[in-house]
């Protein structure tokens, strides 16, 4: 938010009893032991103040996880679907058409400031000779191809590398996609567990999940990298054994342990946790990375009278007003695994910036911005008998906010 410098003479008259309430503000917010949340620091002096005291007077800091979804009629989404070639099928709300496209018409306003409009040449400009990664599950591929297409406003990249590696699930290991013109690479890496996975029973569903080992397909390849956004939750509710040291040591329930019967139960938040600790150390602890690395927090689901496979759908078609909804207890859990995977990991390492994108609040307030039965043609599915899609996010759509927050934790702030 822009503010007018003030006078020398008025400015100092207020520095005193101001600065006063700024650092008693600060100590509170900064105090990361009560939440270990990002904040992100706003400065609104002009650019032409002449005095530092009054530029530092007029800053002030907000917490991007919590604010509210605001109608924002003025501006227009960054991309759509006839701008951006590279949004996915089962994303493309607008082809299919989603009858109401009224969720495109808000803002997040998180608490304390404005949140600015991302700016793709800036974003492009900061990233020259840069490199960045997208590990995860399919949420990670939405988020992926959600700031690709935002940054289509300024340039198109080409997609390099040989032909890529097919996982055992039918999805590409790898992407890569190249800006020539700012010598700036995107990669995506199709890892839905963040460590070691193989499926031991395709007829069940069933995977060996080894806790303690890194996927190599990606943490091979970290120190290549300047930038690594670690993300994935859902694909831990799949009947898994795991393993730590080699040696099956639990299961997640149901079908796996009915297999493995002479296994201890664990809860899916407790091998999540470990999991995102065994991602973490491995980018932390990679020789010859000295980037940042982001964990991006669980985004809900809004499936309603009914899950996936019972009926279940999300028609609603405005964002739920502050408060409106409950978290749900699994997506609690999911949340302050992740949290506690990443404080624990920066409380033993050292080198890497680990950094928490916290998603969670904002996008439990967005029933509206899922493909719901708009990802495929009528009489279509999304995978198998799975028709109905209310967890990954309409391109354009409420996820676009993912890519300006990554935008502002990475990016210096500007003098507006």
């Amino acid at each position: 938010m822009k503010r007018a410098s003030s006078s020398p003479k008025r400015s100092s008259a207020i520095a005193a009893p101001v600065a006063f309430l700024l650092v008693l503000g600060l100590v509170s917010l900064y105090d990361l032991t009560l939440a270990d949340r990002r904040y992100l620091r706003v400065y609104g002096a002009s650019s032409s103040s002449s005095s530092p005291m009054a530029s530092s007077l007029l800053s002030q800091v907000c917490d991007l996880t919590r604010g509210e979804w605001v109608p924002d009629a003025a501006n227009a989404p960054y991309y759509s679907n006839l701008t951006c070639p590279l949004i996915d099928e089962l994303q493309n709300c607008m082809k299919f058409g989603k009858p109401s496209l009224e969720f495109l018409r808000w803002r997040w306003r998180p608490d304390g400031c404005e949140l600015p409009r991302f700016d793709a040449a800036r974003f492009l400009d900061a990233m020259r000779g840069k490199s960045m990664a997208f590990v995860g599950d399919s949420l990670a591929r939405n988020h992926f191809k959600s700031l690709l297409c935002i940054l289509s406003q300024a340039a198109r990249p080409v997609e390099v590398g040989t032909e890529p590696e097919i996982d055992v699930t039918g999805r590409a290991v790898r992407q890569d996609y190249y800006y020539g013109s700012h010598d700036f690479t995107a990669s995506l890496f199709w890892s839905p567990f963040l460590v070691k996975a193989n499926q031991s029973n395709a007829t069940l569903g069933m995977w060996d999940v080894h806790l303690d080992a890194p996927d190599d397909r990606w943490a091979s390849h970290v120190a290549d990298f300047d930038y690594v956004v670690l993300s994935g939750t859902n694909w831990f509710l799949r009947p898994s054994v795991y393993y730590e040291g080699g040696r099956a040591v639990a299961c997640n329930g149901g079908t796996s342990c009915g297999v493995r019967g002479n296994l201890t139960e664990l809860a899916v938040p407790q091998a999540l946790r470990a999991a995102f600790r065994t991602a973490l150390g491995a980018v932390a602890s990679s020789e010859g990375f000295r980037g940042k690395a982001i964990l991006r927090t669980v985004t809900p689901a809004h499936f309603e009278n009914g899950q996936w496979n019972t009926g279940g759908d999300c028609v609603r078609t405005r964002p739920y007003r502050r408060g409106g909804r409950a978290l749900g207890a699994f997506e609690a859990e999911y949340h302050s695994a992740q949290v506690e995977a990443l404080r624990e990991t920066k409380a033993r390492t050292k080198g890497a910036e680990l950094l928490l994108m916290d998603i969670t609040e904002a996008m439990n307030l967005r029933p509206d911005g899922h493909p719901s039965r708009y990802g495929h043609p009528p009489g279509g599915s999304v995978e198998g008998d799975f028709v109905v899609d209310c967890l990954h996010w309409c391109l354009p759509g409420p996820i676009d906010l993912w890519s300006e927050l990554l935008s502002h934790m990475l990016l210096p702030p500007m003098s507006i």
